[in-house]
């Protein structure tokens, strides 16, 4: 009778498992974000509000292979990006190597890229990003390590993509720009999340969002 009660106890236990594994699933949709205070904005992705709604806009930049990086390169891709430099010794090695786990599990996936910006792109040359690249298992076909003009690169950071959290703060050109976010873009240019790229639950969002965009059809 007792082993009958503890066999019991585990199925109860393994059936209250499986059930909160199934309330955790995700919302059909992703919300979409207009500006720095990443407050959601729940739309059909038919809206005519999205006409008007904050978009990445165009840049050209150099990737590690010496290729030209443009908005034609991400044309009908979902991506995901974030603001690195080589020789960081602090956030980047954790943010590159979570960036490493969104290469491996979308790898077989022509749908899925990955964009980091080098926010010493003076330091950071074409041929210091493909040592990086080969040190790290960073993959061209996959994940794009991107050099370019400064004021270009830290538009795209604070203006652009958001990634700072300093809201109400100006920065100037002179500020550096050190953010451990990754953000997630639709294929229409739209952000559809942001992630702390330091934590691992936020990684497993990350992937799981990704997911849910890819079936928005």
């Amino acid at each position: 009778m007792k082993k009958y009660s503890l066999l019991l106890i585990a199925i109860i236990l393994f059936n209250c498992k499986g059930k909160t594994e199934e309330k955790n699933s995700r919302v059909p949709a992703l919300p979409y974000y207009n500006d720095a205070s990443f407050t959601p904005h729940w739309l059909d992705n038919n809206s005519e509000v999205l006409s008007s709604f904050h978009k990445i806009p165009e840049f050209s930049l150099i990737d590690q292979e010496g290729q030209v990086i443009t908005q034609q390169s991400f044309e009908d891709k979902i991506y995901i990006t974030d603001f690195f430099f080589t020789s960081c010794p602090g956030i980047c090695p954790k943010m590159t190597a979570n960036m490493s786990v969104l290469q491996d599990v979308f790898l077989e996936d022509e749908e899925v890229l990955l964009l980091s910006h080098s926010v010493t792109p003076d330091k950071d040359t074409v041929s210091v990003l493909k040592d990086y690249a080969e040190a790290k298992g960073v993959l061209a076909k996959k994940w794009h390590l991107v050099t370019g003009d400064r004021k270009e690169i830290y538009n795209l950071g604070r203006q652009a993509y958001f990634v700072e959290e300093d809201l109400g703060e100006t920065k100037t050109d002179e500020d550096f720009l050190h953010t451990e976010n990754f953000v997630l873009i639709d294929k229409n240019k739209h952000i559809r999340g942001i992630y702390n790229g330091l934590n691992k639950t936020a990684i497993q969002q990350l992937i799981t969002d990704l997911k849910t965009l890819k079936n928005e059809g």
